[in-house]
């Protein structure tokens, strides 16, 4: 041991707490893996500068600290156990897998935070059943990083999940439906489909509407289109028709925006004071970005309309820059016969947006 290491490890046991803090960093500093032992025992430390200063140095130290804390992390101290799941946390290190899948079990939910975290790094396999458990965890943020150690694990993770579309609470349901979405699993069309048209919850319906936009697959659309008529899916649904992008939706999304009109929302407040304001405008805001996303040539003239509108003008103006370059020649006729200022401006902004310069062609 280097007279630096022991120095600094005999520091930390100084009655100072500023003297164990700056002794904790030096090593930190030195990342000598002589200097693991002390440093665990300083997460401990009554003063929480020196514990957060010793996590921090065996973060540092990295793989070669990974035997110690792997020793720690189902100890009788769940301070200890909390510090060092978050240094495995960042270090993520395989010889340690089997310590952290336990943790998962932690009554500490600092410790199934951050083992879940460790976990989903390691992508190990062998935690998804205990992941799924998780998805019903009181505390989201345990909850939230189980969805993405699930993610991270991939097709194995498929099947469990796929069994928890039907678990007997709603939530349960609707966080497999969340984590089958970000999986992109081409498997889960059906069973989702099976929730968007069956679930006895509204919630786990819609979820399952975004996760099968998230998928991505055409095999949803006759379902998403079956729905545009229930209020409380209809902009879930259209969001997930233009993440697929099937023409076939096009349609009846133009007819939805047809339908707009602005007089019928003059008198109306978007607040507290009309609830009904907000649900019926944001479908057909998605309405027009769902639109854009489709590309089909013969709606672009429908988007252009939408200009006309103050309730949704931002928004088509939004979804003519995701159209495309195909969008400038109906916007330059536009700039050729609107006299409305700002409907003049919304579409300079998004003939700029879509690269389009003055002079580049002559009015």
């Amino acid at each position: 041991m280097s007279d630096d290491v022991a120095e600094q490890i005999a520091a930390l046991r100084d009655e100072d707490w500023g003297v164990r803090e700056d002794a904790a960093k030096a090593l930190g500093d030195l990342r000598s893996p002589e200097g693991v032992s002390g440093l665990i025992e300083a997460l401990e430390d009554t003063d929480r500068a020196v514990r957060e200063a010793a996590i921090a140095a065996l973060m540092s130290i990295g793989e070669a600290a990974v035997p110690d804390l792997g020793m720690c992390l189902n100890g009788p101290n769940l301070s200890v156990q909390e510090a060092v799941a978050k240094v495995l946390s960042v270090i993520a290190d395989e010889r340690v897998a089997t310590p952290l899948q336990s943790a998962l079990l932690s009554r500490d939910w600092a410790v199934r935070m951050y083992a879940t975290k460790a976990l989903a790094k390691l992508k190990w396999v062998e935690a998804t059943e205990t992941l799924v458990l998780l998805l019903q965890d009181t505390v989201k943020a345990v909850r939230d990083e189980a969805v993405s150690a699930l993610e991270a694990i991939g097709e194995p993770a498929v099947a469990p999940l796929l069994k928890t579309l039907h678990h007997k609470e709603w939530t349960i349901r609707l966080r497999a439906a969340e984590a089958l979405g970000k999986l992109r699993a081409l498997q889960a069309v059906g069973p989702l489909v099976d929730r968007l048209l069956q679930d006895p919850d509204t919630a786990v319906r819609q979820d399952a509407a975004k996760a099968l936009g998230e998928i991505g697959n055409v095999g949803a659309v006759d379902a998403l289109l079956a729905i545009l008529d229930v209020p409380s899916l209809q902009t879930p649904a259209i969001e997930a028709l233009g993440k697929i992008g099937d023409s076939k939706a096009s349609k009846p999304l133009v007819k939805m925006i047809k339908a707009l009109r602005t007089e019928d929302y003059e008198d109306r407040t978007p607040a507290c004071e009309d609830n009904q304001y907000k649900m019926e405008l944001s479908a057909i805001e998605a309405a027009v970005t769902a639109l854009a996303r489709i590309k089909a040539p013969h709606t672009l003239p429908v988007l252009v309309s939408a200009l006309q509108s103050t309730l949704i003008r931002q928004e088509a103006a939004q979804a003519l820059v995701i159209f495309g370059p195909q969008a400038i020649p109906s916007l330059l006729d536009v700039l050729k016969t609107e006299q409305d200022t700002n409907i003049l401006f919304y579409a300079k902004e998004t003939l700029t947006r879509l690269g389009w310069r003055p002079g580049q062609i002559r009015l």
